[in-house]
């Protein structure tokens, strides 16, 4: 039976390609074909050909998403992300530090490259971060984040889909309406959830404010993972 095509994918959903090899990988894309057109890549493949998988698919005329959370001394990160920046990525992400974000935004300016601030990884419960010694919620603490990124004039931030609505009011306030929040987390209606403890559907992600949403195993897992990201695409079509 021969496949419906799509005009163009929905460029709000970023796949997230963890899988332990690079030709896994890129099985995974061959099988999702025209349903999307964004793709993260993290730390599970950074070490097994991660850039060079970044570059098929950018030849391949597809967006790339490095989740890859640098954090180190200031200098280093500014040339890591230049040096980034120069392989033509679109999205970065580092850890939520002042230093580390403005040292990121440094070494991105003037390419495409937009940096994002991990504010609280949505793996994480209040019991969580409380045995790290914060004194903070993760609401508020991706609050406090949030205005550290704005500060640091870095493009967005990542955060879980139960921040998202106030993520977007600190950034309106900011007058950063560009401002972006991608969002792991995500599972369409019935998906389990998996190791994620702060999770929101599709669609409630993007009405509470989310810009992108990361989804991995819903689609990556499925017999038919093409399917299943049209399915999710679908869903968020009214949105």
């Amino acid at each position: 039976m021969t496949q419906t095509s799509v005009a163009a994918p929905d460029a709000r959903i970023i796949c997230a390609l963890d899988v332990p090899t690079t030709d896994e990988a890129a099985a995974l894309v061959e099988r999702i074909g025209d349903a999307v057109g964004f793709y993260k890549i993290g730390l599970q493949l950074f070490a097994a050909g991660g850039m060079d998988l970044a570059r098929d698919l950018q030849a391949q005329g597809r967006q790339v998403f490095l989740d890859w959370k640098l954090h180190d001394i200031g200098a280093t990160v500014e040339k890591a992300t230049a040096n980034l920046a120069g392989a033509g990525c679109d999205l970065l992400t580092v850890h939520a530090r002042p230093q580390v974000m403005a040292a990121a935004r440094r070494g991105a300016d003037g390419s495409r490259l937009k940096v994002l601030g991990v504010t609280v990884l949505t793996s994480l419960t209040d019991e969580d971060l409380a045995a790290d010694d914060h004194s903070l919620s993760p609401a508020d603490l991706v609050a406090l984040r949030v205005r550290q990124a704005l500060d640091a004039g870095i493009d967005g931030v990542v955060s879980s889909p139960h921040e998202a609505t106030r993520v977007r009011d600190l950034a309106a306030a900011a007058g950063r309406p560009d401002f972006l929040i991608v969002t792991p987390g995500v599972r369409p209606v019935g998906a389990a959830l998996d190791d994620q403890a702060r999770a929101a559907t599709p669609a409630k992600a993007l009405q509470a404010g989310a810009t992108h949403l990361v989804i991995g195993r819903p689609i990556t897992a499925a017999a038919d993972p093409r399917a299943a990201a049209l399915a999710i695409a679908n869903e968020i079509a009214p949105i």
